[in-house]
């Protein structure tokens, strides 16, 4: 069994800075980590590894500092590496980067399965997932919450829906999307890390992609047009208000509505 898990580095930091031009953000310079939901993506993988003898492979699209996340992934378990780095990706919005990741698949070849976290925590989307599914006409679930049963032909899982849990099955190969609740990520082993330091990643460039077309990728290949980014002002104001029930419940009510809350 072949698993590939699609992780991303994200800045570790609220403060960062915009490009003006690309209205992107700059990456470099700044401190860096794994998706926190992406640890729940590794953690599935491994745990389905060590269930079916299967063999994990990290895939994540970035500058060569992203190597770092793969590196961490390896002292999670992960077996292989692949990133996905070319002048020609940056700037790719969720439809672009989906396109990337899933002719970065296919160059590959096409695993059984597919994991991604949830969302990312500097777009917050949840496109990419189910929009790699799409790029490769598999089979796939968003908001898996648990894994009830997994076999050599497919997996069966319970899906957070917003009123109901449903329980589904799909077939290999397929494309899922996990929750936090799905299980607990295990801590980074030294022991790993000690193991891994020589493992190689193999690194994919727009030229080993099938589809090799520069307007497809990247900022080219983006349709999402980001007019202005800013970051949200701090507010330190406060009133403290003292009056009977009935007497501030109407005061917030009213100070709701002006400031266009309800």
């Amino acid at each position: 069994m072949k698993i590939y898990v699609c992780i991303k580095q994200v800045p570790d930091t609220t403060k960062v800075d915009i490009d003006p031009e690309t209205m992107t953000l700059k990456r470099g310079g700044i401190d860096s980590k794994i998706n926190p939901f992406d640890l729940y993506a590794i953690e599935t993988a491994v745990k389905l590894k060590e269930a079916h003898a299967a063999t994990v492979c990290a895939i994540s699209m970035g500058p060569q500092q992203s190597e770092a996340a793969i590196r961490e992934s390896y002292m999670l378990g992960v077996d292989e590496g692949v990133l996905l780095s070319d002048r020609n990706f940056a700037g790719a919005d969720v439809l672009a980067t989906s396109y990337a990741l899933s002719q970065g698949i296919l160059s590959l070849g096409m695993p059984d399965m597919i994991i991604c976290g949830q969302q990312t925590t500097d777009g917050d989307t949840a496109q990419v997932g189910p929009e790699i599914a799409e790029f490769l006409d598999i089979p796939h679930v968003a908001w898996v919450r648990r894994i009830v049963d997994s076999d050599e032909t497919g997996i069966t899982v319970e899906m957070d829906m917003p009123e109901t849990v449903e329980v589904v099955r799909i077939s290999y190969p397929c494309l899922i999307t996990v929750e936090k609740g799905v299980f607990q990520p295990r801590l980074p082993s030294f022991k790993l890390k000690m193991a891994t330091r020589e493992r190689p990643i193999r690194r994919l460039t727009l030229a080993d992609l099938p589809d090799s077309e520069p307007l497809r990728y990247g900022l080219k290949g983006s349709p999402t047009q980001v007019i202005r980014v800013f970051p949200p002002q701090n507010s330190s104001q406060r009133e403290t208000w003292n009056d009977s029930p009935e007497v501030l419940s109407e005061k917030l009510y009213s100070r709701l509505n002006e400031l266009k809350f309800l």
